[in-house]
């Protein structure tokens, strides 16, 4: 505890305050004889000595310092002001409220992919949402030496290790590489867990975070469309003979006048695979004609049983039966 002579204040409050500030320190004045504490709704004040908590406020309201603060401090609690005298701490101002935040990825992901040699390129975006869960920690790791803190802090932290989870959640086992927001929850949840475990080593948590959506390329968009389109109608085979089609005879066009890129790629290599796909599909329609039509020749024609009109043993008129009705003469 220090004690000085010079400027006293009268009152202890968050002065700049903003809504996007997570704490903010009040210090460099010595606190007066009759001076008050002013903690606004959503927000919790920490008086601090030397580093030290001496004393966590949470109520909001307004307080006089020497009567409703200085009997609860640790160790500050015997204070008497003296007649020149005021007494110097640090007061930690901490926004309590859950912080939200937009992200999205800055360049794309390439993910790994068996169809695409040089990967998937994918973009992300969507929310998370964050506040303070430990003032020890927060002090010892961020406020014993900054003044204040920002959610934009917070947000480039976690921007800076998205590239790496997002790779790691959607790269897991049994996801279609074409249709992440069908695991877009489970994607969200992983990560979720990963981003809380790195920032609560700063006092803070993870509340919640989503993946919006995920983005793909113009050209392997449209063919994820079209892809849906046709197999609604249940017409599938046709569909990839017509993107077959249209994939090849963009890349014989353009390919002399662009650059290869990922996209060029994609619209040669899902060609490509369509193409042998129809090509078995016609071998396997071929034979399966082939078979069916040996199967008809070697079969010899069926001749139809028919009854006779009259029993050629008696000549008794039948009866359609298998045995005339008159001798028992079997007819068939």
């Amino acid at each position: 505890m220090s004690f000085f002579r010079g400027q006293f204040a009268n009152v202890v409050e968050w002065e700049e305050f903003r809504d996007d500030m997570i704490f903010w320190k009040w210090n460099n004045k010595e606190i007066k004889k009759g001076s008050k504490l002013i903690i606004r709704p959503g927000q919790d004040a920490i008086f601090m000595n030397n580093g030290r908590i001496e004393g966590i406020f949470t109520e909001s309201g307004d307080y006089n310092i020497e009567s409703d603060i200085i009997p609860f401090l640790s160790t500050l609690k015997g204070f008497k002001f003296g007649f020149n005298s005021g007494m110097r701490v640090e007061v930690l101002f901490v926004n309590t409220k859950v912080f939200q935040v937009k992200w999205g990825t800055k360049n794309a992901i390439n993910i790994p992919s068996s169809q695409l040699p040089g990967g998937i390129p994918v973009r992300a975006n969507g929310t998370f949402s964050f506040k303070v869960d430990d003032y020890i920690t927060l002090i010892d790791q961020i406020a014993g030496i900054k003044e204040s803190y920002v959610v934009d802090e917070v947000k480039q932290r976690i921007s800076a290790n998205l590239d790496q989870l997002l790779m790691k959640w959607i790269t897991k086992e049994g996801k279609d590489l074409f249709n992440l927001q069908a695991n877009a929850f489970e994607i969200s949840e992983g990560i979720k867990e990963d981003l809380d475990m790195i920032i609560l080593k700063n006092g803070l948590t993870i509340e919640e975070f989503n993946v919006m959506s995920f983005n793909y390329p113009k050209e392997i968009q449209e063919m994820i469309t079209k892809t849906a389109s046709h197999g609604m109608v249940g017409d599938m085979n046709r569909y990839q003979k017509i993107a077959m089609t249209e994939a090849m005879a963009k890349s014989l066009s353009e390919g002399g006048n662009k650059s290869s890129s990922a996209a060029d790629m994609a619209g040669i290599t899902i060609g490509m695979n369509m193409a042998n796909e129809m090509m078995k599909q016609m071998k396997q329609s071929d034979k399966e004609g082939q078979s069916t039509q040996e199967k008809q020749q070697s079969e010899p024609p069926k001749q139809e049983n028919t009854v006779p009109n009259f029993c050629p043993n008696c000549g008794e008129k039948t009866t359609g039966t298998k045995f005339c009705p008159n001798c028992g003469y079997k007819l068939v």
